[in-house]
């Protein structure tokens, strides 16, 4: 699944644009490195989502093409540093 697509499935992100816009402006990292909103999610990748001075990291721990607003924080674990 896409990143962009994954960001906002799994509500990390509200909208698909903005999770657009954020890669576009190089604030997703994902396993260390800048990623585009092409990237193909894996389970297992470290996300980081820097949005001024607020960062965001999550593990991504499952993938699906929809989910509820219940389920949908399953999809990911939130580390802190």
């Amino acid at each position: 699944m896409r990143l962009d697509k994954y960001l906002k499935v799994s509500r990390l992100v509200k909208r698909r644009t903005v999770a657009n816009e954020l890669c576009d402006a190089k604030h997703i990292d994902v396993n260390g490195k800048t990623a585009r909103a092409s990237y193909d999610v894996k389970i297992g990748d470290i996300i980081e989502i820097r949005v001024g001075s607020n960062v965001t990291k999550a593990k991504v721990l499952e993938i699906s093409e929809h989910a509820t607003k219940e389920n949908a924080s399953s999809m990911y674990q939130l580390l802190t540093d």
